[in-house]
């Protein structure tokens, strides 16, 4: 998915806010616009911020009706870091039965905090990679608040452990993993250009000097902190099952995904009962320009269904 903090044509963001769970501020952001639409929050995925979530696509999502708020995970952009855990490898942190830094639970209650901050009773979710992981485990724990959910790109929200092995293309994401980058600004923009290079999707073109200046603009320190993403990563979920998810459910993979293999999307779709499976023929671990105004009408035929 390319990253873009800009405003974008048609589209301007609110200045960040934070919303608390405790004593985790949650930052979070909405696309402005016209009063009115179905509120609908989106989760970025592991370690990166709110921002890589480009402005064009939330733009396609308000033009079908939804208003649009992002937010950055706990240990990701400007929300709270917490201290460091036992661990900052995130491959080990992925393997482990237990995390130590806080729960998967801890993660959702910081999104239903930033509804709660936004004075949505409900809303829609998507989530994308970790973000699609986390949007399944809120609409278990808080039924009562999600009205439909699309994951893409997620590996199903019941599996921990060794049990990733089945789901998770760890050559890929080792191979990106291998390529060290200081923790330097330019650092951060060497390896983002690594992991969007590693993520593309193949029968697309990946314009390289736009995704630079993206990235250049965005500068996201997510990227490198192997040891916040172990805490995300890391963070267990002891909530209900998956297949007794019962709001109306988007499952969006893409055929050449490299990170998350797309029999973890089939598997959701085999879950949760009558949900729909989209598989994008061409598409890696990203959601390509082209594919935008199509994903978002999807996602609001779905709403339709609420």
């Amino acid at each position: 998915m390319r990253s873009d903090s800009s405003t974008g044509p048609g589209g301007r963001w609110s200045p960040v806010r934070l919303a608390e769970n405790g004593s985790v501020k949650i930052a979070y952001d909405q696309l402005q616009g016209p009063a009115g639409g179905e509120p609908l929050l989106l989760f970025m995925g592991l370690g990166v911020s709110r921002h890589w979530w480009p402005t064009g696509f939330c733009q396609a999502l308000a033009e079908e009706g939804f208003r649009v708020a992002r937010f950055d995970q706990r240990d990701a952009g400007e929300s709270t870091h917490l201290p460091p855990a036992d661990t900052s490898n995130p491959f080990a942190a992925l393997l482990r039965r237990r995390g130590t830094a806080y729960t998967a639970e801890d993660m959702t209650d910081d999104a239903i905090a930033v509804m709660d901050a936004l004075h949505w009773d409900t809303a829609h979710v998507f989530g994308h990679s970790m973000g699609g992981l986390l949007a399944q485990r809120a609409a278990l724990r808080h039924p009562a608040r999600v009205r439909t959910l699309t994951s893409s790109a997620a590996v199903p929200s019941d599996i921990t452990g060794l049990a990733n092995l089945r789901y998770v293309n760890f050559g890929t994401v080792a191979k990106i993993a291998r390529k060290k980058h200081p923790r330097t600004r330019q650092g951060n923009i060497d390896a983002a250009l690594d992991l969007a290079r590693g993520i593309a999707s193949p029968a697309y073109p990946f314009d390289e000097a736009a995704e630079l200046e993206r990235i250049t603009r965005l500068a996201d320190t997510g990227v490198t902190d192997g040891a916040a993403q172990s805490r995300q990563i890391g963070a267990r979920w002891s909530g209900p099952k998956l297949a007794t998810l019962t709001a109306p459910t988007l499952v969006l993979h893409g055929d050449k995904d490299l990170i998350v293999r797309a029999r973890a999307a089939r598997t959701i779709a085999g879950s949760v009962p009558g949900s729909r499976l989209v598989i994008y023929p061409g598409v890696g671990h990203d959601l390509p320009e082209p594919l935008w105004r199509t994903v978002a009408k999807d996602v609001g035929a779905l709403a339709l269904e609420s």
